[in-house]
This record gives C-alpha cells, structure tokens and sequence, in this order.
C-alpha cells in the first residue's frame, strides 16, 4: 500500500487490492486521516490563524467559558457556550454539533471548521476530549471530513495529531497576505 496524503481534504489515498469484492485490480480508497498533517493548504493555514487571532482580539477575560465554534473563521460562524451547569452527555453534544454544521453548511459545500476556544494550555483537557468524540461521532455520520482544533490567545492545537501553532503576540495582517 502506497498511502498518498491529500491535506486538502483532510484524506489519504490509500491504493490496495479489493480482496473484499474479491477482485484481483487495484482500486483507490480513501482513509480519514486521524488530524491535521503537514503541510497545511494556504486556505486552511489562514483559517486557523483567523480563528486565534479573532478569539485574542474578542476575548480579553484570563478565566471564560469553552465556546464551541462551527463555520468558517471570520465569515459565519455559530458559538455554542459550554456551560458546566447543562450538564450534556455525548448524544446531547454531538445533536448540537450536528445541528450547528447542517445551519453553518446552510448553502455551501465548505463543511468548514469546528474549534473549541478555551482558557489555559494547549494540552489535552477534559472538555476538549469529550467535544471531539462527539466531533468524530456528528461528522462520520454526516460523512464530512473533520477539522477539529482547541484553540486558545495563543494559537491552535489538533488533539488527534498532536499539530499545533502558536503566536507570542497575534498582529493583524493586511487583506493580502
């Protein structure tokens, strides 16, 4: 097997012998790949660096809420705040991921991104963990590709393969670049 990444969509092609069919001739398939991987298309390199930087310049507060973010960074996007009081379990979390994607596909083929800004490191925490299984559960369903980051004023990170970027101080950049 020669697995051929496409980081446009998030996919690798994965070419084999159709042994389930029973069929002898090589045929083409595409494996989700577990997260982001190097190298970054440009579009989606400027998306991330959109969703950090939008997140340093709005949120000021040391200590807010988890926000779930669903939609394309600076455009539409729809925030769902993750109130510890409701209490949801993983159904509950991925209806409202799932319904969040299908209002922020709304007339578009772009499935967009899905983000969780928070406060405090980039490292694996609870809420990030349980938002991503239901990420995982709401997007196989759908059968999109999964973009799924934590994001905090610093920069982004992909819990699933660990890819991250991280900015000392987040500047605005000219329509250009």
């Amino acid at each position: 097997m020669d697995p051929r990444p496409d980081p446009a969509a998030g996919l690798t092609h994965v070419s084999g012998a159709n042994a389930a069919s029973g069929g002898s001739g090589e045929e083409e398939v595409l494996a989700a790949a577990e997260g982001l991987r190097p190298p970054l298309p440009a579009l989606l390199t400027r998306r991330l660096r959109r969703l950090v930087y939008d997140h340093a310049t709005t949120e000021r507060r040391r200590a807010h809420l988890p926000i779930l973010h669903v939609g394309t960074p600076g455009a539409r996007e729809l925030l769902f705040p993750v109130r510890p009081e409701d209490h949801l379990d993983h159904a509950l979390r991925a209806d409202v991921i799932a319904a969040l994607t299908r209002r922020s596909r709304a007339g578009t083929h772009d499935p967009g991104l899905l983000w969780l800004t928070r406060p405090g490191g980039l490292v694996l925490q609870d809420v990030d963990a349980a938002w991503l299984a239901a990420a995982r559960q709401a997007y196989g369903e759908a059968g999109l590709p999964l973009v799924f980051v934590v994001a905090n004023r610093h920069g982004w990170w992909d819990p699933r393969s660990g890819l991250s970027r991280t900015w000392v101080r987040m500047r605005r950049r000219s329509a250009g670049h």
